[in-house]
């Protein structure tokens, strides 16, 4: 992989990370369209470029990521009690990691698998479209400030976000509709569909990382290639930082519904090409 391809992926990366659009999707379109080879270090470097992604989450939100709960009364509470209370926010975020962080390492082989068909990356581009269409209509909340979310939808978030082990569903759109799905707004949907991207992100960049090393030749492919990693992930994160400003101020006003006819427009036209005969596969 060059580094002009390195910083295109990138880009796909950083621009469609947070929107639900499926990031995966496209970054495996692009690879497609680029001609890259898909070796043992390009499957991981798709993987391991979210990192760039996820500290666009916390240097933008660094307040409400790094917050801790004032314990009433904290000098007589237990130690359970005192980490319950004061790290909240964390555990809650752990409650909707679990079932991705289960179901990643079960079906991690058949993933791989899957990340190589842009026939299944089209088709759920163009279901999750229609589904975009009308989640404005079927979960119509008042963007009314922060909300609170309780561990029950923190996990029910966290098990819609395993559909998104799909490629081309889109992590984004799976939490966020299941944020909405819950009684969140838009906007307190998407905040919180970032932060579980957060562990979620990382746990999978650790474990691409670490079975990259662990393999054969993984240690040597990362030596050689440590430059294409570093720009790879400071690319994701400058595009990030700008999709994330973005997504939040244009779906609080708009909804999704744009979102929804993009993705049905791209899967539409991958699948034209595919049925036509046009070669769109990972080499």
């Amino acid at each position: 992989m060059s580094i002009i391809e390195a910083i295109i992926i990138a880009i796909v990366e950083g621009l469609t990370e947070f929107l639900p659009v499926s990031s995966t999707g496209h970054m495996i379109i692009a690879q497609s369209l680029l001609g890259v080879e898909s070796n043992e270090f390009v499957k991981a470097f798709t993987v391991i470029i979210q990192f760039g992604a996820i500290l666009s989450v916390i240097v933008l939100y660094w307040r409400r990521f790094f917050r801790f709960r004032e314990v009433p009364g904290s000098e007589n509470a237990g130690f359970l009690k005192y980490a319950l209370y004061k790290y909240e926010f964390y555990w809650k975020l752990l409650m909707g990691f679990i079932p991705a962080a289960i179901l990643g390492f079960i079906f991690n082989d058949m993933i791989d698998e899957l990340l190589e068909s842009v026939l299944v990356v089209s088709i759920m581009l163009v279901l999750g479209g229609i589904l975009m269409l009308f989640v404005d209509r079927w979960f119509n909340r008042p963007e009314d400030g922060e909300q609170e979310i309780t561990y029950k939808n923190a996990f029910i978030i966290g098990c819609y976000q395993c559909i998104a082990m799909i490629p081309g569903v889109s992590r984004s759109m799976a939490t966020i509709v299941g944020g909405m799905s819950r009684g969140l707004s838009r906007r307190n949907a998407a905040e919180f569909s970032f932060f579980l991207a957060v562990p979620t992100m990382a746990a999978a960049t650790g474990y691409k990382l670490l079975k990259l090393i662990m393999s054969d030749t993984g240690f040597e492919l990362l030596k050689e290639n440590i430059g294409v990693l570093i720009v790879g992930n400071v690319v994701a994160f400058i595009v990030a930082l700008l999709a994330i400003k973005f997504f939040i101020g244009f779906v609080t006003k708009y909804g999704f519904k744009l979102f929804g006819w993009y993705r049905i427009i791209v899967g539409g036209i991958l699948l034209a090409l595919l049925l036509s005969g046009y070669e769109l596969t990972i080499i």
